[in-house]
């Protein structure tokens, strides 16, 4: 197969499981209040199960990138969308609280096969160039998946269409892509078992966890858990803003389908933004413009701070983009999907603790003050962008 054929074969496959698994996802969101009602939940039970898949997600994470090393992605993929897929079939037939916390508990562990995996896929496709332009593609398909299939479920609700009956199509979707994905990745030869060894002896990077370069990843683990968690920290507490602004509850929310419409371009964009400009002179630039943008909502008029919402959305969570982009710079060729197993995991951890540290801070000093915390956590992350120099870091293999 030509190698621009594969490679877009390869990356329209990748982003089109993205879109379903991240829209599954999302789809929780405007699901958990049906079930709710359905089930007479309390908000713990709620809670519980928004947790149940997030922690599953966090916890699976790391493994399947390590096992994709002996199995290759291609197989744990697949596999991980079949969990899915089969976890939003049989929620359909849920019956209590308990069978409904185990469903999405299966649902993250599907999850957790996917992010790391495919980001390592692309990654090996797009050696020859293109890799971060590739990736941010691939990153802007999860935020049009959770769009997507949020707004359809919502829709299907709305039009007097029973919960089970969506969610039984979602399951459905998912498993036929399943099908799809391995057809296509086999055909194109891709995620296939990794060669790590030659005549018995290990290759050069399969060591260990094969990181390159060791300060450089130091600097890009922090990065990454300060960039989620204001990006998490943000997203929860903007409507609340919006309210302290005085803005009707149902507009307020709008706020965040607004921020998360400028992160589908922002995904996309930085890609090309790094690979033109590099990858520190970008992040400097994305990182200088939230921080401001930020600010600018704050001390903004109601309607001004409507319009900047969107553009503040392209830096805020572009910026992820190009942090991912610079995984496959840290690790060696054969130790690529543990290396983004371990910066997901990252990711995952500043998911949940970023709106719950912002949140504490909320509580105790004003919603104003916390934002202005993000501004001064986006700032910190400044200093730490001069150490992404793959070219002088340490090539000691860990």
């Amino acid at each position: 197969m030509h190698s621009r054929n594969k490679q877009n074969l390869t990356l329209a496959t990748s982003c089109g499981v993205h879109a379903l698994q991240d829209g599954l996802g999302a789809t929780l969101y405007v699901l958990l209040p049906v079930l709710a009602g359905a089930f007479g939940l309390s908000y713990a039970q709620v809670g519980l199960i928004r947790a149940a898949k997030s922690g599953a997600m966090m916890l699976f994470e790391l493994p399947s990138g390590i096992l994709a090393e002996r199995l290759g992605q291609r197989l744990l993929l697949v596999f991980g969308l079949s969990c899915a897929g089969a976890a939003f079939l049989a929620l359909s037939a849920a019956g209590s609280f308990e069978a409904i916390l185990f469903i999405l508990f299966l649902a993250g562990f599907g999850a957790a096969f996917q992010h790391s995996l495919s980001s390592a896929i692309i990654t090996s496709t797009f050696e020859d160039g293109r890799r971060r332009a590739a990736l941010g593609a691939y990153n802007s398909s999860g935020d049009i998946g959770k769009l997507a299939l949020s707004s359809l479920f919502t829709i299907a609700i709305g039009m007097g269409i029973a919960w089970q009956n969506v969610t039984t199509v979602f399951g459905a979707m998912a498993l036929v892509l399943a099908i799809f994905t391995f057809i296509i990745l086999r055909y194109a030869g891709i995620g296939e078992r990794p060669v790590i060894s030659t005549s018995g002896n290990k290759l050069p990077g399969t060591y260990g966890w094969g990181i390159r370069y060791r300060s450089g990843f130091a600097a890009l683990a922090a990065i990454v858990f300060i960039d989620i968690a204001v990006q998490a920290g943000f997203l929860t507490f903007l409507a609340f803003l919006m309210a302290e602004k005085q803005v009707p509850t149902s507009l307020a929310a709008f706020a965040v389908v607004l921020t998360l419409a400028g992160g589908i371009f922002g995904k996309l964009g930085c890609g090309y933004l790094a690979e033109r400009f590099g990858v520190r002179a970008s992040l400097v630039l994305v990182q200088c413009l939230t921080a401001s943008g930020i600010v600018a909502v704050l001390l903004a008029p109601t309607l001004v701070a409507y319009f900047l919402l969107p553009f503040l959305g392209v830096v805020l969570q572009g910026s992820s983009t190009i942090t991912y982009g610079t995984v496959a710079d840290m690790f060696h060729r054969a130790r690529q999907s543990r290396g983004f197993a371990a910066v997901y995991s990252i990711a995952n951890a500043a998911t949940v603790m970023g709106p719950v540290i912002f949140g504490l801070m909320s509580d105790g000093f004003g919603l104003t003050p916390a934002m202005l915390s993000m501004v001064v956590a986006v700032l910190v992350s400044l200093p730490l962008i001069m150490l992404l120099n793959m070219e002088t870091a340490d090539e000691h293999i860990m």
